[in-house]
């Protein structure tokens, strides 16, 4: 199971490595683990990589009030572990990062 949290940091971390090398910290990388490390927001990112939804059905689905919900969503937005689309008058989000989505597929296999 380490093995597979190492290599999800490993992962995440490579797609930084251009500002590691320049000096910079990886402080875009430790800001998408951080908002991860939430189970609430993990489980939404979860979903969101099976199939994009808008706010309403993402709430019922997970059993969370909407209030929760949105206040989860616009922090997964600001790190940039997920994106809007505008459907009519819905705001759906989607996964919109290869590094979100191998980063959940590898702690989901940790946990297996």
């Amino acid at each position: 199971m380490l093995s597979y949290i190492l290599a999800s940091i490993l992962i995440l971390f490579h797609a930084g490595a251009r500002n590691v090398l320049n000096g910079a910290l990886p402080t875009k990388e430790a800001r998408l683990l951080k908002a991860l490390g939430h189970p609430v927001r993990l489980l939404i990112v979860s979903r969101l990589i099976e199939q994009e939804c808008c706010v309403g059905t993402l709430w019922n689905r997970l059993g969370l009030n909407q209030a929760e919900t949105s206040r989860h969503l616009a922090l997964l937005r600001r790190v940039g572990a997920v994106e809007t689309v505008r459907q009519g008058r819905n705001i759906c989000y989607r996964v919109n990062s290869s590094v979100t989505r191998r980063l959940v597929s590898a702690l989901q296999k940790s946990a297996d």
